[in-house]
């Protein structure tokens, strides 16, 4: 169920309880939009997607997102994607790195080594097991699924370097936080730290 706006109004209240050095930031934007909308993609796009932009800015990403849909005539499955050869997904701009990382959880998500329909029914713990078991998917991809297409409340994107630079401009740091410390900074706002690395992300827009 996505999460009501009442329920989004409670958590960042929480937030700011916690650390009031985020009022300004909440009071400048709009309400954190993490789990507040049905998500179209499928779990299987939506990883192929993040795959697809780890170390990429956002339009080069989208085109090569684009083109792929294209090869697979606009619906990504774990079957349409296993029919591609390397020299397909190589021709659409899929780095060779990338390349075996999709391949690989196509195949998973086929043999049922990842429940891939039913990644939503999860436990945090049991989402991040069964896909950083495949190679190349790592933490930050499995953190940025799990926040934008499950829409977890509580995942604390430590390793993403816009939520430390948000964090560090929100706090007038001068100098620059470790994950590790930033780990551990981040309990307080339990259950709500999704929220609150959205609201770092948002820290860098504000001039």
């Amino acid at each position: 169920m996505p999460v009501t706006q009442t329920e989004m109004k409670r958590a960042v209240a929480h937030i700011v309880n916690a650390d009031k050095r985020f009022k300004p930031i909440v009071d400048s934007h709009p309400l954190c939009t993490i789990g507040r909308s049905a998500n179209e993609s499928s779990h299987f796009e939506s990883l192929v997607e993040s795959i697809i932009s780890q170390q990429l800015a956002v339009k080069a990403a989208d085109t090569i997102h684009g083109r792929l849909v294209s090869l697979v005539g606009g619906k990504m499955t774990p079957a349409r994607i296993a029919k591609l050869t390397t020299e397909d997904l190589r021709g659409a701009g899929v780095s060779g790195a990338k390349v075996k990382t999709i391949q690989g959880l196509s195949t998973a998500a086929q043999s049922g080594e990842v429940a891939i329909k039913d990644l939503h029914l999860l436990e945090d713990e049991d989402v991040f097991g069964q896909l950083t078991s495949l190679w190349g998917i790592g933490p930050w991809t499995v953190d940025m699924f799990m926040m934008f297409q499950l829409g977890r409340l509580d995942i604390w994107p430590t390793g993403d370097l816009g939520v430390r630079r948000g964090w560090e401009k929100i706090h007038s740091l001068k100098e620059q936080i470790e994950p590790q410390k930033l780990q551990l900074r981040g309990d307080k706002f339990r259950p709500f730290r999704s929220v609150v690395a959205w609201y770092c992300w948002r820290a860098l827009e504000k001039k």
